[in-house]
């Protein structure tokens, strides 16, 4: 990347590295160098930072916590944008819940439970950020983000700021459509009133079922497949054989079969291999 645009960069954006490893910024453990990780401290400088961008014509990619994200070997050309400032988290009048786009899911979740807020229990475990959970609806079979959502703040291609009802939000399995360069600044969460200490219960649970069904000692991204409309795509492969299928160091897991793990020493090409002939 030029120097004089490193420079205006780092006008811009006082949090900002160049030449980062992705691996050390993923679940997974891989991925080669991106050019540029910039982390706005607020929506403001993301503003900036956005404009400028748009000004110059670079490509960017928007980080969450990393979780669900298989970065190539070569790395990431462009800015990758770390939404982790943007990280506000509190109740609001109503019993609505606020939370920023950077904000880890699992905090969220506590945060609901000290707060004696039910609904959102579903989501205890799953690693991801705030933001990228609404971008791919994550869930479980006890729920979805959606479920729980009241309307999602958005910064456009162009840097304005909107807020979306839910209503208007296109969710499906996995996914909310939204225009090409939209990014998530934060979500409206509606819960309900409920006791604490039968949410901790359920949030305790939850917890410890995924401990017993995931390997949660080897880096992953958690689930590698989505679900065909018929079946687990986790059983699917379990009962074609191929748990422990290795492809470099790159490997099904004999925990869970939707589940691919690196040993330590994958590769992103070791887990698309492996992920292609599953």
């Amino acid at each position: 990347m030029d120097e004089a645009i490193k420079n205006e960069l780092k006008a811009l954006v006082e949090n900002i590295e160049f030449d980062v490893p992705m691996r050390t910024k993923t679940s997974l453990r891989v991925g080669g160098p991106a050019d540029v990780i910039a982390a706005p401290a607020n929506a403001a400088e993301l503003q900036r930072l956005i404009r400028y961008i748009r000004e110059k014509g670079l490509p960017f990619f928007i980080l969450g916590r990393g979780t669900n994200l298989l970065v190539l070997d070569g790395g990431i050309r462009g800015v990758v944008i770390d939404l982790k400032g943007l990280n506000t988290l509190e109740v609001r009048e109503g019993g609505v819940v606020y939370s920023g786009a950077g904000v880890p899911l699992p905090k969220l979740v506590y945060f609901a439970m000290e707060n004696s807020f039910a609904g959102i229990e579903f989501a205890a475990g799953i690693p991801g950020s705030v933001g990228g959970a609404i971008v791919m609806n994550a869930g479980t079979t006890e729920g979805e983000i959606k479920d729980v959502v009241e309307s999602i703040t958005l910064m456009g291609a162009g840097g304005d700021i909107s807020e979306i009802k839910k209503e208007a939000l296109p969710f499906s399995y996995r996914n909310l459509s939204l225009p090409k360069g939209t990014i998530v600044l934060g979500a409206a969460f509606r819960m309900r009133a409920g006791d604490k200490e039968e949410i901790k219960e359920r949030v305790g649970a939850l917890l410890q079922a995924r401990k017993a069904k995931q390997p949660l000692d080897l880096p992953n991204a958690g689930c590698i497949f989505k679900n065909p409309a018929s079946a687990q795509a986790g059983r699917i492969i379990d009962e074609v054989g191929l748990k422990g299928l290795q492809f470099g160091g790159a490997r099904v897991s004999e925990l869970h079969a939707n589940f691919i793990v690196n040993n330590g020493n994958a590769t992103a090409k070791d887990i698309l291999s492996l992920g292609a002939f599953c």
